[in-house]
């Protein structure tokens, strides 16, 4: 029997991409409020036996978007789903992933022992920001598959641009960005590829210091897996430019673009700016469904 996948409010657009791509059974999800604001939750199709994909981002409205996660996987399972594979495009609070200040929630683990507790067979994630987390697996209690959407910024840069050595390098807005961009400068043909020094001043402001870096005249592609207030992006372009850079095109996998962060990145007058759709906004040109896709070829 094929398996049945199913979407969240934040998902339902690549169950449906999903279902179509691998020709699975799309099943559907109610959710609605009661009138006090408690969350509904009721699974329309028989599970009972069959392998289950549920796909919901755990973002825009995070913590409606985990009960509702939450809620959704355990009905799965307790209706006798053979087995339940939860996809994440997006994992809310992975960056809360230390106690940086005494008295903090360390949010991502408090997170994962609820995971643990529905006991899901398989998590798939796109780009979960997993520095000092060093066995997801255990944290959340399933076999954990942290998949890249970078590979796929990448071939839509290819198609649509002519990026070539030597007259282009991909920059990693910091130093963590050094993972995307190696993969973006491999998706590219190997294009040279280096990060900037970033330095935090405030949750919103940072201040970004160019070194060892060689762009006058030359195209930039950055890259990043979040962009998210706007501000880190927007000051490395800034730096970038400072160099004598050239043009820009910029890529993320989760364009959140909080508050004003959109009309502040177009002002920069970049030649691209584009996300993939695990977060839905109006960048978000580029679908991770097809990344998704393998990672499910290798579970099932």
């Amino acid at each position: 029997m094929k398996p049945i996948v199913f979407g969240g409010r934040n998902g339902e657009h690549l169950a449906v991409e999903l279902a179509f791509m691998k020709g699975f059974d799309l099943g559907s999800v109610e959710v609605k409020k009661f009138p006090d604001g408690e969350s509904y939750i009721r699974v329309m199709d028989d599970v009972q036996g069959r392998d289950v994909i549920y796909i919901n981002s755990l973002q825009r409205d995070p913590n409606e978007a985990v009960v509702e996660t939450l809620y959704t996987l355990d009905t799965l399972r307790d209706l006798g789903a053979r087995r339940v594979v939860a996809v994440i495009p997006y994992m809310s609070y992975a960056r809360q992933d230390s106690r940086f200040n005494p008295g903090e929630a360390v949010s991502i683990q408090i997170l994962a022992k609820l995971f643990k507790t529905i006991k899901v067979d398989h998590i798939i994630t796109v780009d979960m920001h997993l520095h000092r987390i060093s066995d997801p697996s255990s944290l959340f209690g399933a076999n954990f598959h942290n998949i890249t959407g970078v590979r796929e910024l990448g071939k839509y840069l290819r198609r649509n641009y002519d990026l070539t050595r030597p007259d282009t390098v991909v920059i990693g807005p910091d130093e963590e960005a050094e993972q995307w961009a190696r993969v973006m400068a491999e998706e590219l043909g190997g294009l040279e590829f280096s990060t900037l020094e970033k330095k935090r001043l405030t949750a919103e402001k940072v201040v970004i210091e160019a070194k060892g870096v060689n762009v006058k005249g030359k195209n930039v592609v950055i890259v990043d897996d979040i962009i998210s207030t706007g501000g880190t992006i927007i000051e490395a372009v800034k730096a970038l430019r400072s160099l004598g850079a050239r043009d820009f095109y910029v890529a993320t996998v989760h364009p959140l673009l909080v508050g004003d962060a959109l009309p502040r990145l177009l002002r920069l007058g970049l030649k691209e700016l584009v996300g993939t759709n695990t977060v839905l906004s109006p960048i978000s040109r580029v679908s991770i469904t097809p990344a998704i896709a393998e990672a499910l070829d290798r579970i099932f």
